[in-house]
């Protein structure tokens, strides 16, 4: 089969690309129920499959678009996904693809309304998307082959078009040569999966259009340069809003002309104009958003003013659908984007479905629109036969880059065209880029592995340190360009095209890119990686639902939870890492100093005035001052500072927040929605350290009653000194605890380790080790032993020592008890010291309760509402909150560390009657975690079906956790926020409260 393992970018009646625009000219959508037979190989000659009268009673049914893979029920009779980030999934073996090649046979029979046919003109039959080689035939007639998976393509079918029924058959092979090319780190999930339709193209219509929308922002006033392809003139454009009524006399006339003042489009403002391209067959309207695009040295401008990108890498998914795309699920995504303050989009790896672009030019984004190309599998083969260097390659890459283009040229929100991705280097991607430049001379060229710089216009990189960056924008070093390279680079726009890696717990460390975005001149900001977690909806034959990935089709090659690394879960959930995005990068920046109120405005347009700011002041959690602030409208670019009111009085800890929220309900947020916040303490409690407990009561000491050991409402095991209830509440522990269940960062090893920086290493990035979580493993920290050294009972108080290490290692943590009473309270002044001999850095210093399993509500003072951790800490705030224990912890695809929440003052399981009070020892509080599996179960499982029934409630209460980072492809934990072995201290005061009779599970 000859089309399989062909070079071409396709054959036969193909139809050159172009835009993807509402028209009158008729169109007839096949979408639905097709008749789908299914083979592991193509055993049958698709002309035998194409012909009308072939016998199909015995297809199967299935619904277009879609992928066969995931229409074939739990047993998978069509196969099943597979997911791969680097490797092919079958032999680099140019251009051939294994005999076992899953085909899907496709037939669909329609009528075609009386007179969909227009006189003397042309009936195409356009697909949007088909993975990942379809051949085309109608009523038996080979009509093309498309190539291109995520690429329109059109078929000129007029001929071999029958009145009455007709039937179309199309043969999809899930593998060819043109799979080379889609190696995007994403499902292979073969199909078609994107509308399919025919389009009946008019004699004397308007073949394609192109309005070029310019904005000079010097005198506020638009031009347009029209561009009309295939067109029977004249040809009217006609803006109402602006009182355009232009005529195209002839194609000599088609030049610039000017439509006066606009307002400009931007992704803050986006401003759009109805337009309508018509002559006297057919009528194009599109939405046009006048902005000009340059390069001007190293900064990248939107009319004018630099760009700031705070960005998602998306890809059009869904975890029922896979790549079919569902416009309301994408609305709500976009609107969730826009909330949580992300301004700016890249396709990766590939053009979206055009339908998005209709949306991000609507609410507004800055779009970079990646082409369908990515090879990253030959790097494995040194990038020996790589396609960007193959001639062989050479039209099809130019093809694809040129639908790219042509589909979407007309929307405002594209602000970058992008060659693809991880594709290597060669001749084929500077052609590719010549062609760009002179189709579309404006709007920058990007592709992140042009490292030198020899035919893009923006400087990419992908999870470089903040030490690089700083490097690269003083242009004395850069770590992928040729030596020398550096200081002409930093001449260019700087930009992030995939960075701060949000797989499952994390990202950490966003707020250290954002300084560095703020400070270093040439840089723009970046694409965050990436929005959605990939997980496909599956069922365990039980019937519980979980988040597949990787491995859990039965790949024999796959890379496993790779694919799940968004800030959103797959169901569309957000993670607490995009509330922390959303706080760090947000554009209003807000400082409270020396009681004033600084306002910095970093939008690209428009002003605060669309905002209302509120104070509120809360006096150990409970506000005790509401306010609406008196703010002026700061512009773009702008600042200000005003004076705050003064505080209430109080004795103990005053907090003050401010919050800037929407005054009025905004397209893509209700009022109220907050933006941006900053929070204050102004005021603490007179003590800085831990009050010393009052002495028990007369007649009130340690005393042994069989084998437990009393003090007031608590009992102890005599042989350990461990806790074993409190007023009749059951609680075991507290054991030292070093480790966590690690979370996918800790298992990375794509980055340097900090851990191992090299003398010669200037920039101190480190240099390659092992992962965190085997470190930990190594040392031992999982597996701590205990011995008991002391349980001494004195008059009024137990002491109780204990020292903790891994069996085979010498160092060691001595932990030290003291236990009293204090009125009702139970006190624990507990002590951690290591001895000497550790190395490397802990998972966290924490103490470990366990407790009944019938708790079910925490009520807290201190930091929330979302987890966080000591590198994703600026979206947390002080305060009293209150949430489900189920709630506590995230349900990220992979179980793993999760829930903890730094600063405790006081929490509460109501159900429990348990009190716990966390005092300040120096000035610092423990974090608590709260779950109902303990790290060996949580580290244990591969889903979150697969933890085990809980048999208690688990309560650790931490000194300290080390970092989040983003090694599972990007830095490690900054040394800053890693836990090196340190001591710790914890005050603690527990009481089991009135009212509960102690009877629990």
């Amino acid at each position: 089969m000859h089309e399989i393992t062909s070079f071409a970018p396709g054959s036969g009646r193909r139809v050159g690309p172009r835009s993807y625009l509402p028209s009158t000219a008729a169109r007839y959508s096949l979408d639905g129920v097709w008749g789908f037979r299914w083979a592991p190989t193509a055993t049958t000659s698709h002309n035998d499959v194409a012909a009308p009268d072939f016998d199909d009673s015995g297809f199967d049914e299935i619904t277009v678009p879609s992928h066969w893979v995931l229409e074939g029920g739990d047993e998978g009779r069509y196969g099943h996904p597979a997911y791969l980030n680097v490797q092919y999934p079958f032999p680099v073996d140019v251009p051939h693809v294994p005999d076992a090649n899953p085909t899907g046979d496709y037939r669909r029979r329609f009528t075609l309304p009386d007179g969909f046919v227009p006189d003397g003109g042309r009936v195409h039959l356009r697909t949007l998307g088909i993975e990942s080689l379809a051949v085309i035939s109608l009523n038996g007639v080979e009509v093309g082959v498309v190539r291109g998976s995520r690429l329109a393509q059109e078929l000129d079918v007029t001929d071999a078009l029958v009145p009455g029924e007709n039937v179309l058959h199309v043969r999809v092979h899930q593998w060819s040569a043109a799979s080379y090319l889609e190696d995007q780190d994403q499902w292979w999930l073969p199909g078609i999966f994107r509308e399919v339709e025919l389009v009946a193209r008019p004699a004397h219509g308007i073949e394609d259009v192109w309005l070029d929308a310019d904005f000079d922002p010097d005198t506020r006033e638009g031009s347009i340069t029209p561009e009309l392809r295939g067109a029977t003139f004249p040809v009217r454009i006609e803006i109402p809003e602006l009182g355009v009524h232009h005529v195209i006399a002839s194609a000599d006339d088609a030049t610039p002309f000017p439509v006066g003042v606009v307002e400009p489009w931007s992704a803050d403002l986006p401003r759009l104009y109805d337009a309508t391209i018509s002559n006297s067959t057919e009528t194009i309207t599109l939405r046009l958003g006048f902005r000009r695009v340059e390069v001007v040295g190293h900064e990248w401008r939107v009319n004018g003013t630099k760009l700031r990108i705070r960005g998602t890498n998306r890809h059009d998914f869904h975890p029922d659908k896979g790549r079919v795309f569902d416009i309301d699920d994408a609305r709500a995504q976009l609107l969730l984007m826009k909330q949580h303050n992300i301004n700016a989009i890249r396709t990766s790896h590939a053009p979206c479905h055009p339908a998005l672009l209709d949306l991000t030019d609507e609410l507004g984004f800055w779009v970079m629109l990646e082409n369908d190309l990515e090879t990253h599998g030959f790097e494995l083969c040194d990038w020996r036969d790589n396609p960007s260097d193959d001639p062989r390659w050479r039209s099809a890459l130019l093809d694809r880059i040129e639908r790219t283009f042509e589909r979407d040229k007309n929307h405002a929100s594209i602000v970058c065209w992008s060659l693809g991705n991880e594709a290597g280097r060669g001749a084929n991607l500077a052609a590719m880029a010549a062609w760009l430049r002179r189709r579309d001379p404006h709007r920058p060229v990007h592709y992140e592995a042009d490292f030198d710089g020899t035919h893009t216009d923006l400087v990419s990189r992908m999870y470089v340190s903040v030490e690089q960056m700083q490097l690269m924008s003083a242009g004395t070093g850069d770590a992928l360009a040729s030596p020398g390279r550096a200081a002409v680079l930093a001449q260019r726009p700087m930009i992030l095209c995939e960075y701060v890696h949000a797989m499952g717990n994390g990202p950490g460390g966003i707020t250290e890119y954002e300084e560095a975005f703020d400070s270093l001149p040439q840089w723009h900001g970046g694409f965050l990686w990436e929005w959605r977690d990939h997980g496909l909806r599956t069922r365990t034959s039980e019937g519980h639902e979980y988040f597949a990935y990787g491995g859990d089709f039965g790949e024999p090659v796959h890379d496993g939870s790779f694919i799940c690394d968004g800030m959103v879960l797959p169901d569309g959930r957000p993670t607490p890492g995009l509330a922390e995005f959303k706080a760090v990068t947000t554009p209003i920046k807000l400082t409270i100093d020396a009681g004033r109120l600084v306002i910095a405005n970093r939008r690209h347009d428009g002003d605060t005035g669309d905002l209302r700011f509120v104070l509120v002041d809360e006096d150990a959690g409970t506000p005790v001052q509401q306010l609406m602030l008196d703010v002026p409208a700061v512009p773009a670019g702008g600042q200000v500072a005003i004076e705050l009111p003064p505080a209430p009085g109080s004795t103990g800890e005053l907090w003050r927040t401010v919050r800037a929220e929407l005054a009025a309900d905004a397209p893509w947020a209700p009022e109220g929605h907050e933006v941006s916040f900053v929070q204050a303490c102004l005021s603490t409690p007179r003590h800085s350290t831990a009050p010393t407990p009052q002495r028990a009561p007369a007649g009130v000491a340690v005393v042994r009653d069989g084998d437990t050991l009393i003090l007031g409402p608590a009992r102890f095991n005599p042989q350990t000194g461990d806790l074993l209830a409190l007023a009749g509440l059951p609680i075991g522990g507290p054991r030292l605890t070093l480790w966590r269940a690690p979370i996918e960062n800790d298992f990375g090893r794509a980055s340097p380790s900090y851990l191992d920086v090299c003398p010669a290493d200037s920039a101190g990035l480190g240099a390659p080790g092992p992962s965190t979580a085997q470190r930990w493993l190594d040392a031992g920290l999982d597996r701590l032993q205990r011995r008991v050294v002391a349980v001494d009972a004195a008059d009024d108080a137990l002491v109780v020592r204990h020292r903790y290490a891994a069996a085979g290692m010498a160092p060691a943590v001595d932990v030290t008890l003291r236990y009293q009473l204090d009125g009702s309270w139970l006190t624990l002044e507990a002590d951690a010291a290591p001895t000497i001999g550790w190395r490397g850095v802990w998972a966290r210093l924490g103490l470990h309760f366990t407790l009944p399993t019938s708790g079910a509500t925490a009520e807290w003072f201190g930091t929330g509402p979302l987890e966080n951790y000591p590198d994703s800490a600026r979206a947390a705030r002080v305060g009293r909150f209150a949430m489900a224990i189920d709630d506590l912890v995230v349900d990220y695809s992979v179980p793993q560390e999760s829930g903890h929440r730094a600063g405790l003052r006081d929490l509460r399981v109501p159900e429990l009657g348990l009190q716990v009070e966390a005092l300040p020892v120096a000035g610092e509080r423990p974090g608590f975690t709260l779950r109902r599996h303990d790290e060996h179960e949580v580290a244990a499982a591969g889903h979150p079906h697969e933890l085990p029934e809980p048999s208690a409630l688990h309560l650790t209460l931490d000194v300290a956790q080390h970092g989040l980072g983003s090694r599972a492809c990007g830095p490690d934990v900054l040394p800053a926020h890693q836990l090196r072995p340190r001591a710790g201290a914890w005050s603690l005061r527990l009481r089991h409260e009135d009212g509960h009779d102690g009877h629990h599970d």
